[in-house]
């Protein structure tokens, strides 16, 4: 999987974390650690690194315009925390949201630095 379709599916993957978040709160559910959670924060949290790693080599090579380090970084963290955070309904509505919300536009803005680079405008 490149850096593109990596970053696509992880953007794709936020907004199922927001949908996530907001059922879980609807029906007031409380998952199970071990059953839920973990395993699905084990699978994305490496790919969460992945990207973090590529994107990181890929701005180093490229340097795109409107993509640096700290915002990479940022969306990583960010991704790794709301990621598990959309499991329980306790998390913070707001803070929730704007992370996603960022994490989706660090996203966005690189995948049109890739595209730009790459000539698929």
């Amino acid at each position: 999987m490149n850096i593109r379709e990596l970053s696509s599916l992880l953007y794709d993957e936020c907004g199922k974390c927001q949908e996530r978040f907001f059922d879980m709160r609807e029906r007031d559910a409380v998952p199970d650690f071990y059953v839920d959670v973990k395993p699905y924060a084990d699978y994305w949290h490496e790919k969460i690194n992945q990207w973090q790693e590529q994107s990181l080599l890929y701005i180093q090579q490229e340097r795109p315009k409107y993509v640096h380090k700290p915002q990479i970084d940022t969306a990583a963290e960010g991704m790794t925390q709301f990621f598990v955070q959309s499991f329980y309904k306790e998390t913070s509505k707001k803070r929730f949201i704007q992370t996603i919300q960022g994490a989706q536009y660090t996203l966005q803005t690189f995948m049109l630095a890739y595209d730009e680079k790459s000539g698929k405008r």
